[in-house]
Parts: C-alpha cells; sequence; structure tokens
C-alpha cells in the first residue's frame, strides 16, 4: 500500500484497502557468492575483516570497499605472527594522531560474475598506488585509504582516496619520536575507467591565504572532494570544497602566526581537522555538489549544483549529488529555507536539473506534506524520473528515518511513503537506497519494535509497480540463509567445524542475515551487506590473544562448551532463480533449525548493522594501535 501523506486515510480504511488489494508473487532470491565447501560469503579480500557491497552495473560487474585487518598480532613473547582466517575480534583500535605513521585501514575491491576462478570473487584493485593488505605489513607500508561508491557498464568507477603519508622532522623533547605524521589532503574524488591510472577531482577550494604582517602565506589546507555516482554518458556526481567558514580561517591563522619547530602549520592544521569528543572538527568547509564530465581520461567539464538559498560566510552551508540518471538529473540534498522562509533552515532532499546553457538549476523536493519533518535525503533517481530517499521526524516520540520516493517528471506528483510490513506507517526505520529503471527499490529497514535498544536491520525490496515491501531475507533460499537438507529431508542448520588451540574441533551453526541492500541493476541483481555468523576469539586480562601450543587460538565457549559467535559484515551478491515465491515453494523451504526456532532475523534480536553509513562523508585519518 502506497501512503500519500497529503490525503491522509484512516487506517481502518488503509487496511480494507491492503485486504482488497491481495497479495502478489515475488521472486526467489539467492546468495551467489556463498563458498559451497566452507558455507563461507566470499563477501571481502584477504587479509581483511569487513566487507561491503557498494554498486553493481546491467553487465553484473560490482565495487565494493574492505575494512579492517582481520589477522592480528600474537603476544610479543610468542616471537611471531599468527595466520587468522576467521573470527570476531576487537583487537584493532582506531585512533586519530599527527605523533603516529598512517596505516590504511579502507581498500578497493572489485567483483564480477564471470570471474575466471570463482564467480563474485572480490578482487583488490589499487588506487592511487594502494597495495594490497598483507600480514604482517611490508615496506613501504600502505598509507592510503580508499573506497569506491559506483560503477557503470562501460567499468568507469567513482569514489574517493586519501593522499599518502608525510612526515616533518620532530623537534619537540621526545627521545623516542621521530617525525611528525600528515596528509595533503584527507579526501579526494576520483574517476578511474577499467585499469587505468585514477583521475583525480581538484576541489575548488584546497588552499588558505593567511594575511600575516610578515605578508600572505598559502596553506595548503587540503579541502575535500567526493564521487559518489556514475551515469552511462560518464557524467559523474558527488561534492567538493568551495571555501572556508569565518571561525575555521581564524583557527588556520593562529597556526600560521604560531609556526615552528615544535609546532609546524602543517601539523597543527591537521590536528584542528581531527574529529573532537563529541565528533566535530574545528575547521569547517563550505561544501557544494557537483557534476564532473569524465572523456577519454580527463575530466573535461565541470558544474556547480546550487544551493537552496543565497548565503553568507557567516555559517557553514553544505549541498551534496548522490545520485544521477542518463539525462544527468542529480538527485542529493542541500540546505534550504523551506518555502523562502528564513526562520526555517533545514537539510533536505533535492534533485538538480540541467538546463539548454548547461547549467543546473535547483529543486527541492517537499517534504511539508509530512508533519514535523527534521530533515531529509534523495539517494538516487532512475531514468524514469523516480526519485528514492528518506525523511527523519518523530514517530512514537523517537526520531526515525522513512523510506520515500516521488515522481520528479510529474509537476503534481506527491511525496509517497510505502507502507513495509503493517497496513500503516510503522515506526520501523527505513531507507531506500537505489532504484533501477523497472522501478525496483533497495535499501534497508528495522525489524523489531524495541524502543530502549538498537535495532536489528534488514536489506528490502520494494517494486512500486505492484505495491510490494519485502524483507529480502524472506525471498532467499535456505540454502542461502545457512541451511542444508539431512538424510531425513529435513532443513538442518550447516555446522561449521573449527579446530582451537587445545587441538578440540568445535562447532557452531551458520548463518547468514541480509542486513542491508544499496545497488540493483536492471536485472534485479543486487549488492549489499550480510552479517554471518563466526566465533569470537579469547583474549587474556592484558588483552592478549590466547594461543595454544598448536599455534591456534582459542575460542570463548558458553556454557554448554560451544563457541560463542557474533556477526560480521560480508559483501553479498543476490539473484533471482528463476521461481516465485508460492504456497507450495514456502511448504518446500520451511527452514527449521534443530531447536524448532525459525531462521528469521526478525526473531533473533541479534546486533544491528555498526558500520560507516554509506553516504561519503569527510575521511578521518586512520591510526592503529
Amino acid at each position: 500500500m502506497k501512503f500519500k501523506l497529503e490525503k491522509t486515510l484512516s487506517l481502518v480504511a488503509v487496511g480494507v484497502l491492503s485486504v482488497l488489494q491481495g497479495a502478489q508473487a515475488a521472486p526467489v532470491y539467492e546468495i551467489k557468492n556463498i563458498d559451497a565447501d566452507t558455507f563461507n560469503l566470499n563477501g571481502t579480500i584477504e587479509n581483511t575483516r569487513n566487507g561491503y557491497g557498494m554498486s553493481v552495473n546491467n553487465n553484473n560487474e560490482a565495487v565494493g570497499a574492505a575494512k579492517g585487518k582481520k589477522k592480528l598480532n600474537v603476544d610479543e613473547g610468542d616471537d611471531g605472527v599468527i595466520d587468522i582466517e576467521d573470527g570476531v575480534s576487537d583487537a584493532e583500535t582506531i585512533t586519530y594522531s599527527v605523533n603516529l605513521p598512517i596505516l590504511a585501514n579502507n581498500f578497493t575491491f572489485t567483483s564480477i560474475e564471470n570471474d575466471a576462478a570463482t564467480p563474485w570473487l572480490p578482487t583488490f584493485e589499487s588506487v592511487n598506488g594502494t597495495t594490497a593488505p598483507t600480514f604482517p605489513e611490508v615496506d613501504p607500508v600502505n598509507s592510503v585509504d580508499t573506497f569506491y561508491y559506483g560503477i557503470n557498464d562501460a567499468k568507469v568507477k567513482v569514489g574517493e582516496m586519501t593522499a599518502a603519508e608525510q612526515k616533518v622532522d620532530y623537534s619537540g623533547s621526545s627521545t623516542t619520536q621521530e617525525y611528525w605524521y600528515y596528509r595533503e589532503y584527507e579526501q579526494r574524488g576520483f574517476v578511474k575507467s577499467g585499469t587505468d591510472t585514477e583521475i583525480a577531482l581538484i576541489p575548488p577550494y584546497f588552499e588558505y591565504v593567511s594575511k600575516q604582517d610578515s605578508g600572505d602565506v598559502t596553506v595548503n589546507v587540503g579541502g575535500f572532494s567526493s564521487a559518489t555516482a556514475v551515469n552511462s554518458a560518464n557524467m559523474v556526481t558527488g561534492y567538493a570544497s568551495t571555501d572556508i567558514s569565518k571561525n575555521s580561517a581564524s583557527i588556520i591563522d593562529s597556526c600560521v602566526s604560531n609556526n615552528s619547530e615544535t609546532a609546524p602549520t602543517d601539523i597543527c592544521v591537521q590536528n584542528r581537522q581531527y574529529p573532537k569528543s563529541n565528533g566535530l572538527r574545528d575547521i569547517q568547509y563550505q561544501t557544494r555538489g557537483y557534476v564532473w564530465r569524465y572523456d577519454a581520461g580527463a575530466i573535461t567539464e565541470e558544474f556547480l549544483l546550487p544551493l537552496g538559498l543565497e548565503t553568507t560566510n557567516d555559517g557553514v552551508y553544505i549541498g551534496q549529488g548522490l545520485g544521477i540518471n542518463t539525462e544527468g538529473v542529480v538527485a542529493g540534498r542541500s540546505h534550504v529555507y523551506r518555502k523562502n522562509d528564513k526562520d526555517r533552515l533545514y537539510f533536505d532532499a533535492a534533485y538538480w536539473t540541467q538546463g539548454a546553457d548547461g547549467s543546473y538549476q535547483y529543486n527541492w523536493v517537499d517534504v511539508d506534506t509530512v508533519k514535523d519533518v527534521n530533515s531529509s535525503i534523495a539517494y538516487d533517481i532512475n531514468d524514469n524520473g523516480i526519485l528514492v530517499g528518506s525523511y527523519n521526524k518523530y514517530i512514537e516520540g523517537y526520531r526515525r528515518d522513512k523510506f520515500f520516493y516521488i515522481d520528479t517528471s510529474d509537476a503534481n506528483a506527491e511525496l509517497i511513503t510505502p507502507f513495509d510490513f503493517y497496513n500503516n506507517v510503522s515506526d520501523l526505520s527505513s531507507r531506500g537506497r537505489d532504484i533501477n529503471n523497472n522501478g525496483q527499490v533497495v535499501g534497508y529497514i528495522e525489524t523489531t519494535h524495541d524502543k530502549e535498544k538498537p535495532r536489528p536491520k534488514a536489506g528490502f525490496l520494494y517494486d512500486i509497480a505492484k505495491d510490494e515491501f519485502t524483507n529480502l531475507n524472506e525471498l532467499l533460499t535456505c540454502e542461502s540463509k545457512g541451511f542444508e537438507k539431512d538424510d531425513a529431508g529435513k532443513w538442518i542448520r550447516n555446522k561449521v567445524e573449527v579446530e582451537d588451540g587445545s587441538g578440540k574441533t568445535l562447532t557452531y551453526n551458520s548463518e547468514i542475515v541480509i542486513v542491508e541492500a544499496n545497488s540493483i541493476n536492471d536485472s534485479g541483481t543486487i549488492v549489499g551487506t550480510a552479517f554471518i555468523r563466526k566465533p569470537s576469539y579469547k583474549f587474556d586480562t592484558d588483552g592478549n590473544l590466547v594461543i595454544g601450543d598448536n599455534g591456534l587460538p582459542f575460542f570463548e565457549l558458553n556454557g554448554y562448551g560451544d563457541p560463542v559467535t557474533s556477526f560480521l559484515p560480508r559483501m553479498m551478491v543476490l539473484q533471482t532463480s528463476g521461481a516465485e515465491i508460492t504456497d507450495e515453494w514456502k511448504a518446500a523451504n520451511n527452514c527449521i533449525d534443530e531447536s524448532g526456532e525459525s531462521g528469521d532475523y526478525e526473531r533473533k534480536g541479534a546486533a544491528s548493522l555498526g558500520w560507516l553509513l554509506m553516504l561519503p562523508l569527510v575521511w578521518l585519518r586512520r591510526r592503529r594501535k
């Protein structure tokens, strides 16, 4: 049921309409990147812990990002390292400091259906000179963080990267520290065609001129840019820094005036760009959405996307392009005065259309018809002009996100909030992340109603034409959820075996849960993130991994002597099996494990997806201690 909030129906009337509409058959999906022998997800590159599927084109070629080192150091007394393939650990801690060398923690990969070795196997791809993650580290140590966000049918890929580590001689009182460490920039968008060298998207603003008594001093503050999506015409959208706030200028002036051997300007500026305990940074940039045209290995045109309001430099105003269709229409968000009322400044969903002269015009997505919306965002727009995103508002006393779509080709179109699992607008947060040209939308939605605890999430598929909203986990074959049939033909969970430090073989139940869908192509292939269950390593009171005489780790055990398990995020690839969900299919795929509990994620109450939100934001320097 679609809910046009401008014309609210009573819940009774909505329920009647829902019953009259009836159910329609949905396609059956399979996770295609499961290793049949190990029941593992081939969802990240070697020597990394987490993997995320970001975008898939119509040729079934995908890009993604890997995050976090998977293999761990042992206690120094063990004089070496241990090669650990799987498991959950919090041993790696990320912090921010100019006093420590920079170690990259984010890596780009590609994943294609017709991979010569294994379909959809994530394969590391270098950007800005990055090297594949290794363990132990090899020289030179990789200090460049990279991230892919999009790919088109011509294999043009877009994303963002950091600069490599730079060093300044340390002149302080320390007897052990030799250098300070910094980067020339922390975030720069790029375009990469096939295996060619990437083309950096230089932001309009990356230098600041400080007025000093001794004369002007030019400071490289880095600026930032990001490339978030690319269309079939090689038009790239994203955002870039265009200026700096007045307060930030004063901070940089102070760094310049205090420049000395014990406080170099570059180090001072870098420190002030780090997040403080409240998550905010002292140096803030004016940000505008952008479109770049890529052609034959070069950027040939640039277009600024105007904000939804006129501004001064007294505040910080932001615009971002996040999705782009074949016609070059951009979806994103911008600061705006709603209905031109200067007392109503908001950060709202928007789209930009290109005029005959090439310039772009701003269009606000009218969320005023939804009462008391705090903010909104548009993630994508298809070639038919259907824009998808979410708005944030209080529902039953709590701030929630709700997925919406709107037909931008219709001047009289109404913002529509589809019902999810109920015959009303529930309090379950949801976000629509991508839409294909068939009107199929993917994203994520919460699955439990506990108001005081983190809520588990699940990927969803919404079909606009059928008005069908489905938890993707309910469309999966039993094998894709981690089940197999026993000799009696009964569905049971796969038993995964691991050997511990004592030489004992332990078992735990396999489980795979789709928690977010990020991209869907026109044939229905979906990429995103799934949780896969893994055992948790055991650490001593000093935080060292406990290793047995056989060189293998011990695992945390529960009261029954079984491994304690947690979820790890991995890229998942979904494709339809050719079947449709019918009563007969449901009867044959009624996955029940030994305890009699359903395999559905909603009944588990497990952890929700605590990761980077795939809206690209300013890169932070990653340190590891």
